[in-house]
């Protein structure tokens, strides 16, 4: 199968379509959608006033789990199937690094919330703390130190907070089309 190559003036509608086609597939054991997921990250990252970068990050966190949607040789530039590495790798020719940082540490930010908040570990969901363990566990002391002196270490956790937060089931949120103008503002400004 031919895969289309997005573009900067087309990349907002080729996120729309890949999560029209395929966000209601089920997210990893949890009680909701991949769709679902995603939009209730966007939704929480709103409510807390987050900036667009923030908001639109918290939408695309989980975006690698579709990388097979983007270029054929998306493998031969080195993006795999780790989906945060593989999202953030995607995400990069068209958004700024606010959002693909959090996209690209936002594993990375559970293991070390785990390290250093012991009541954090108490809200993973059950499908969380499988991956957290096949994820590499909490943090050691010398990762949480290199962790901590990413000068984006609070909007990376921030991210993090809102995607834990965001499986519950039934909860109401805004389709993705209202994040759309938001998302080719970001590309913009990215420009």
């Amino acid at each position: 199968m031919k895969t289309f190559a997005p573009s900067r003036a087309t990349i907002v509608e080729f996120l729309a379509d890949i999560l029209r086609r395929r966000g209601a597939e089920s997210y990893l054991g949890e009680n909701v959608t991949m769709s679902q997921h995603m939009l209730q990250a966007a939704y929480l990252a709103e409510t807390e006033g987050a900036s667009d970068a923030l908001v639109a990050a918290a939408l695309l966190h989980d975006i690698g789990h579709y990388t097979n949607e983007f270029p054929e040789d998306a493998q031969d530039r080195g993006i795999d199937n780790r989906h945060q590495i593989s999202g953030a790798a995607v995400l990069a020719p068209f958004f700024p690094p606010a959002v693909t940082e959090c996209v690209r540490q936002h594993v990375d930010a559970k293991r070390y919330l785990c390290a250093v908040d012991p009541e954090y570990f108490g809200r993973l969901s059950a499908a969380s703390v499988l991956t957290l363990k096949l994820q590499g566990g909490p943090m050691g002391e010398d990762e949480v130190a290199a962790f901590r002196a990413n000068p984006l270490l609070d909007s990376i956790v921030r991210v993090r907070i809102w995607d834990e937060g965001a499986k519950v089931a039934g909860r109401k949120t805004p389709p993705f089309a209202h994040y759309e103008p938001l998302l080719r503002r970001v590309v913009q400004r990215a420009g």
